[in-house]
């Protein structure tokens, strides 16, 4: 099942600990959006998506002053649940620090509400679809020799998805100083 993306960009936590089992999950459905680029993590909780198209150094800049005034945390993932549409997905615990961060940022950013205003904003790493065979049982199972996981939300990273060209546009450390954001100063969206 092939989508096809015009491409968007969206603020996320990555989570390299659940890098192996979604990289594979993405495969499955559509390895279009593989990203070929070694600094992206397919493994994320999303805090504000969309975003915007072209970012200017601005707004770069605000995202920054956001990522290093909250301060890096650890959490964890264990329980395995399902949205109303079908996504099967890992609530982090605790939720409060990804719900300030989205706060913050749909504050600095207004025009760019959570999935576009359709759905509440709920932390959360997608792992699989009610879909061809796949249910909550059997994604239990399979996710067994990776949960529990003990994480740490360490940076936010702005990251581009488009079929052949997922990529990551700039990063900022959670509690670093300004300046540190990978990409900051250059980032642009191609």
């Amino acid at each position: 099942m092939s989508r096809s993306s015009a491409g968007h960009s969206v603020l996320v936590v990555p989570v390299p600990v659940l890098e192996t089992y979604v990289l594979g999950r993405t495969r499955h459905y559509d390895d279009s959006f593989v990203s070929a680029d070694p600094a992206f993590v397919h493994a994320h909780i999303t805090l504000l998506a969309p975003f915007l198209s072209s970012p200017t150094t601005d707004d770069l800049e605000r995202i920054g002053k956001i990522a290093t005034a909250a301060a890096a945390f650890d959490f964890r993932l264990d329980e395995v649940r399902v949205f109303a549409g079908g996504t099967i997905y890992l609530p982090p615990e605790p939720a409060e620090p990804f719900a300030a961060l989205t706060a913050e940022l749909s504050a600095a950013f207004p025009q760019c509400p959570p999935y576009a205003g359709l759905f509440d904003p709920v932390p959360h790493l997608t792992v699989d679809h009610l879909a061809g065979g796949v249910d909550l049982a059997s994604t239990r199972t399979s996710l067994e020799p990776y949960l529990p996981a003990r994480c740490r939300a360490d940076r936010v990273s702005l990251q581009w998805y488009e079929n052949h060209g997922c990529r990551t546009i700039a990063e900022w450390p959670l509690g670093g100083s300004p300046g540190q954001g990978e990409g900051a100063e250059t980032a642009c969206i191609t």
